[in-house]
């Protein structure tokens, strides 16, 4: 399984941005889909993860009702929406594929994206 993010961006605070994960491979709807972030200095934690149908969600507490993720199985391709953005969502954010069920440890996730910047101004 290959990934490639992108989206990332320069946005000012309480702007938008949409990330994309674009997938290729036959199984990319067996795999649970996450997202991780890593900002400079700091170690690379969990965003949101996404079920293999879609149908189970689950956020960190620092972005929960503001990022929603998503994905679309017959593009092959995972997305995080993100509104209400503050200057400490900056960081790169890595898309990531698990065969465990909603993982949310970076350990449990055996294929990553090369990653994609997002820089939130104040």
């Amino acid at each position: 399984v290959q990934l490639q993010a992108s989206g990332g961006g320069l946005v000012q605070a309480g702007g938008s941005l949409r990330l994309s994960c674009a997938t290729s491979g036959r199984t990319f709807s067996t795999y649970t889909m996450g997202w991780f972030r890593q900002a400079p200095e700091k170690e690379r934690e969990f965003v949101a993860a996404i079920s293999w149908s879609g149908g189970s969600t689950n956020y960190a507490d620092s972005v929960k009702g503001r990022f929603t993720i998503s994905r679309d199985n017959a593009k092959n391709t995972v997305y995080l929406q993100m509104n209400g953005l503050k200057p400490e969502d900056t960081a790169v954010y890595y898309c990531a594929a698990s065969r465990l069920f909603m993982a949310t440890t970076r350990t449990r996730y055996e294929y990553w994206g090369q990653g994609t910047l997002v820089t939130v101004s104040s």
